[in-house]
């Protein structure tokens, strides 16, 4: 009983919020992109978090390929110290997609909120006056009873499976007294074109934005987020023929909003390719031949050129060309050459 309360408490201030949106923007279509920006807000550190996560998995991705070439035909295994790797270091593997998970809630709360004609006991109105349109009754809940509710040919309140129909409603039976006893889907084959392309956006939007963050760190996806990536746009696809336009509307703007932060964050190099690589108490070489040293406390990404000084770099080579008294090399010290030398040594040991 208090988690039916709490729930429905959730859905009165969805209502309340998308509301109060439509008293500034008198537009259905609008109201719910606005609304849409803000949950993007509010769930803004989720989306910090998942980039935090493939940061991590960009790192053990070493690590886990000699865990590949150690375990190689074991592949029990090798999912047990891939594990461990991960516990060890603090990463989740699935993290990639929380942010998209954890919305299931927020989307099966605005369904709750934007189906018609159920929806409409959680959008603010008064139930002492019956007739419709009364001071206490708020304006999304006039316009949605009269279907003032249409974008581009659409009406929000509509499926994509209802496009093109009339639809017969019976409010008493839902117990929506105020609710219209049908619902104004469009006319003919060409009213359908517009519920099936937001459809389609949605379907590749949602597919693009999962291949965003995979292609940015092509090391750290493995095969559950492959997977995902290819299912959940498909699942969205074949339930979203029930959901609501204005249900297909908030999850399209949801996912241009998040490629749009991800585009942002790839740009200022916060993730993928040219993001920082931390402390992981890695060493790598340059082409220049300098040293970068990554290790904690190491000056963080200060260069070490390499010596060119001939007594470090020649070694041994470099001390046993050279005259221990100072005249330069044993070769150079005798002009007939380094044979004349040694003929030289040979008549004063036989005079001695």
């Amino acid at each position: 009983m208090i988690g039916a309360s709490v729930f429905q408490s959730l859905l009165d201030g969805l209502g309340a919020a998308l509301a109060y949106l439509y008293r500034l923007v008198p537009n259905y279509g609008v109201a719910i992109v606005l609304f849409t920006i803000g949950i993007r807000l509010v769930l803004l550190p989720l989306g910090v978090k998942q980039v935090r996560s493939m940061q991590a998995m960009q790192k053990i991705q070493p690590e886990v390929k000699k865990l590949q070439k150690q375990y190689k035909g074991d592949r029990q295994k090798l999912n047990e110290a891939t594990m461990r790797l991960y516990k060890e270091h603090g990463v989740n593997p699935l993290s990639g997609c929380l942010p998209l998970l954890l919305q299931f809630p927020v989307l099966i709360a605005l369904f709750a909120v934007l189906q018609f004609p159920k929806g409409l006991t959680h959008i603010p109105h008064s139930d002492a006056n019956s007739v419709v349109s009364q001071p206490q009754d708020s304006r999304l809940y006039v316009d949605i009873v009269e279907q003032k509710t249409k974008l581009f040919g659409m009406n929000l309140v509509c499926s994509a499976s209802q496009g093109g129909k009339l639809v017969s409603i019976d409010p008493r039976a839902l117990h929506v007294p105020d609710a219209p006893s049908s619902l104004d889907c469009g006319e003919g084959g060409a009213s359908r074109i517009p519920y099936y392309v937001l459809l389609a956006l949605m379907i590749g939007t949602t597919y693009y934005q999962q291949r965003q963050m995979q292609k940015a760190s092509p090391g750290a996806v493995n095969q559950q987020q492959q997977l995902l990536a290819r299912i959940m746009p498909v699942f969205f696809g074949f339930i979203g023929l029930g959901f609501p336009a204005g249900l297909v509307l908030y999850w399209t703007t949801t996912n241009f909003v998040q490629i749009g932060q991800q585009a942002y964050m790839l740009s200022r190099g916060m993730v993928g390719q040219g993001a920082a690589p931390g402390d992981s108490g890695e060493r790598v070489e340059r082409k220049d031949g300098g040293a970068r040293d990554r290790r904690p406390g190491s000056g963080g990404g200060r260069t070490r050129p390499r010596s060119t000084d001939p007594k470090r770099s020649g070694g041994i080579q470099g001390s046993k060309g050279r005259d221990p008294r100072g005249g330069g090399s044993s070769a150079n010290r005798n002009p007939k050459g380094g044979a004349g030398g040694q003929d030289g040594d040979r008549k004063k040991r036989r005079k001695r």
